[in-house]
């Protein structure tokens, strides 16, 4: 296995990403083709990136999106958005591989931790956060929309 910060667009990466995130759903919905816009954005940013890991026979075979979030309290912190593996191949060391990535990549980036939600429903997520030593922050999480 090998893991790759994502640096540049192709449809069949646009495609396998879209698949994963239909299985990070709740609802298992397709949410539909991921802009171009949205990888080159991605790509082009310093704050943002998607660490992909393949297999050996070059397969992406789990994801994980990460931001940089700065502010005079945090300072600096990063923040993983989506973090899937391929559900066939759970049990495998792929998210645990992602997991020590994602450390990686927040250490490099001057980051002093690693923020991220995981909703209800999402057990074996949640054992795997805290079987690493994460540890759930007591707050409520907002969202508006635009």
């Amino acid at each position: 296995m090998n893991i790759k910060i994502l640096t540049e667009y192709s449809e069949e990466t646009a495609n396998r990403v879209r698949e994963l995130l239909i299985q990070l759903s709740r609802s298992g919905k397709d949410r539909g083709e991921i802009p171009k816009e949205w990888f080159d954005d991605l790509i082009a940013s310093p704050y943002h990136d998607m660490l992909v890991a393949y297999d050996d026979d070059n397969k992406i075979v789990g994801i994980a999106t990460l931001s940089i979030i700065m502010g005079p309290i945090v300072r600096k912190v990063a923040y993983l958005e989506d973090f899937v593996t391929d559900a066939a191949l759970r049990g495998k060391g792929i998210g645990s591989a992602l997991w020590n990535a994602m450390l990686d990549w927040a250490k490099e980036k001057g980051c002093t931790e690693l923020c991220f939600t995981s909703g209800h429903g999402r057990e074996a997520a949640q054992t795997f956060y805290l079987n690493r030593g994460a540890e759930i922050y007591d707050t409520n999480y907002f969202r508006k929309t635009l």
